[in-house]
């Protein structure tokens, strides 16, 4: 099975935190969704198997119209191989959710009618001043309406919310939780708030006009969120996705479990198993390039190397973990013996463990995981 994953690389601001790909020029989004669609078409040969999954990112797809995304679902089922019930999530602003615009048009049915399935919504935190420090587009009642509208009409709902945001202390932060467990939500992501180089929060905080972010906080909040969700019944089948039994996310699953998706729009990242690929992060070229009939992307293929790295990284972020059968008869023993070797220290730290032939990371290794990871990657065999 296979995934679509469609990049859409508007939003209405900038978030201060985002280093996405993504433009405020709506208008050139026509433009740029027949450019999609002509890339579904020009790669419609890579996908043999039948598609799974088609998850609308950015950006913000939620700024599309009805009809704009009606016509790129339509282009995947034109092409593609698509199962009965697939899974079709779109992400979602609550300010898009709830405005006149919205209203009028019933946007919820229209969305269940037009094959969406499942809505991930970005709320990141339901009070204000974590909203204006992140520059949402929302404010904290928009995201609560959102929610119990979208609840009407959707069963499958995601929110996300963001933890270590400077001035959210530690009780702020079990108030967003415990707001998110009212609605009764099947599924929470969330993340920890990263600054990333050239966003305008590495400017504020350079200046001091921001905090910076505290790790140690960051990682009282991790905590914070695994013991409250585990509690009401959650899986933390990724370290930042929880779910409910039935309501893991199929495009997140197959992602980590090493699947092969296509990746399609502007920065879309495609993997076939054996080659990573990524589109240019360049919307007018993006958009040259597929009217001329050229794939505007770059191609690396994976060593050996490379795809136990990648396995070992995607495996200790989950449930699953790494399996060390897998690891011998795919790899090689050379590669088992180093991953045995260099993870003895942090199964003596009990930050690993091995369980059933896998390895897993504990409770206490969760939110150390791609650090632990990084110290289990082959560098080079000899």
């Amino acid at each position: 099975m296979s995934g679509i994953y469609i990049h859409i690389p508007f939003c209405k601001q900038a978030c201060h935190y985002c280093d996405f790909h993504f433009s405020t020029q709506l208008g050139k989004k026509e433009v740029m969704v027949n450019a999609i669609i002509k890339e579904l078409v020009l790669r419609k040969a890579e996908v043999d198997d039948q598609v799974e999954t088609i998850y609308f990112g950015g950006g913000t797809p939620s700024v599309l119209t009805l009809e704009e995304m009606e016509r790129l679902i339509q282009a995947v089922y034109d092409n593609y191989k698509v199962i009965d019930h697939p899974e079709i999530t779109l992400e979602a602003n609550p300010d898009d959710l709830v405005s006149s615009r919205a209203q009028s048009r019933d946007l919820f049915s229209n969305y269940k009618n037009a094959g969406i399935n499942r809505l991930s919504i970005g709320i990141q935190s339901f009070f204000d001043e974590d909203l204006k420090l992140m520059n949402r587009a929302h404010n904290a009642g928009e995201a609560e309406q959102c929610i119990q509208a979208a609840m009407q009409y959707f069963d499958n709902i995601t929110i996300d919310l963001i933890y270590g945001i400077p001035g959210m202390d530690n009780e702020r932060w079990k108030s967003n939780i415990q707001k998110a467990l009212d609605f009764g939500l099947p599924h929470i992501s969330s993340y920890a708030l990263t600054v990333e180089p050239r966003t305008a929060l590495k400017k504020f905080i350079e200046k001091g006009v921001v905090p910076d972010v505290d790790d140690e906080q960051a990682q009282e909040q991790f905590h914070i969120l695994v013991d409250m969700l585990e509690e009401q019944g959650f899986v933390n089948y990724e370290i930042s996705n929880f779910g409910k039994p039935g309501f893991f996310s199929k495009n997140n699953t197959a992602y980590w479990l090493g699947k092969t998706y296509l990746g399609i729009g502007p920065s879309a990242h495609s993997f076939d198993g054996k080659h990573r690929s990524w589109n240019i992060r360049n919307n007018p070229i993006y958009i040259k390039k597929i009217n001329e009939g050229e794939l505007p992307s770059e191609i690396e293929t994976l060593s050996k190397t490379d795809r136990y790295n990648e396995y070992v990284m995607t495996g200790l972020r989950t449930i699953w973990g790494v399996d060390l059968d897998r690891i011998a008869s795919e790899f090689g023993e050379n590669y088992l013996k180093y991953l045995n070797k260099q993870a003895a220290k942090f199964l003596e730290q009990d930050l690993l463990l091995i369980e059933s032939g896998k390895l897993l990371t504990t409770k206490k290794g969760k939110f150390l995981a791609d650090g632990i990871a990084s110290d289990l990657f082959m560098v080079n065999l000899k």
